[in-house]
């Protein structure tokens, strides 16, 4: 099945910065533009590292509060955490204020795939590389969500197109397809049990697509395929939640 893939949902004009950036240089980069973070990019425009609001603000946090009085003596914090705050609190440039390492995607990649490497690394964007890490785009949470901004009527074709025509070999009008809000609703009878199955597994992966009701019925059970009692299946479940 055709997916969007990175690529077409990535920002293509990415603001970076180079790793011998100033403090400054950097901070402005992010106020000026009302983003984030950027990436970090060497002198061949490969990506070696992204800096976050959360790197630059390591100043303020490791800073002496001047409101609250000095203690004469304190043990002072140790592991590796808090070594590298106290790191990019003392950071002149955006070499050293970076995280490391960076976690990148290819432009080919699918989004799901995208959303998934997001929320096991805890990020908000990738840098989008080709296969010697140079800096392609960037891709965001914001852009992930673009998916679900498709038109009913754009859904319901490709749900026609990928399910019923590709998947089940089945004319156009074999079952009811009606779209509402990206939610697919699903109706008519089809041979087998596990043709319904796989038409609500296919439909979920159609992009845009929020949820599936499914309301098929079939003529003849399959006895070794088993079928989700669940009514509803919604992309959303898989992978936006955890954005």
């Amino acid at each position: 099945m055709k997916r969007s893939s990175v690529g077409t949902v990535m920002t293509g004009h990415v603001i970076k910065a180079a790793s011998d950036a100033s403090f400054k240089e950097v901070a402005h980069l992010l106020h000026e533009h009302r983003i984030s973070g950027l990436p970090v990019v060497d002198a061949d425009g490969s990506v070696i590292g992204v800096v976050s609001e959360t790197d630059l603000l390591a100043r303020q946090v490791e800073a002496e509060d001047p409101y609250h009085p000095p203690r004469r003596f304190h043990w002072p914090r140790i592991g590796s955490a808090s070594r590298r705050r106290r790191v990019k609190a003392r950071a002149r440039t955006a070499g050293q204020l970076m995280s490391q390492p960076v976690i990148t995607i290819g432009a080919d990649a699918d989004i799901s795939y995208a959303a998934r490497t997001m929320a096991r690394h805890g990020v908000e964007r990738l840098p989008v590389v080709d296969g010697t890490q140079h800096l392609l785009g960037i891709i965001t949470r914001h852009d992930l969500l673009q998916v679900f901004l498709r038109a009913d009527s754009d859904i319901r074709r490709d749900v026609i197109d990928e399910v019923l025509v590709r998947t089940l070999s089945l004319p156009p009008q074999a079952i009811s397809v009606t779209v509402r809000h990206g939610v697919v609703t699903l109706a008519g009878e089809v041979e087998h049990r596990s043709d319904a199955g796989i038409a609500v597994r296919t439909a979920r992966q159609v992009d845009g697509v929020v949820a599936v009701d499914d309301q098929l019925t079939f003529r003849l059970d399959d006895p070794h395929v088993q079928v989700s009692d669940q009514s509803q299946h919604g992309v959303a479940d898989d992978w936006l939640r955890k954005l």
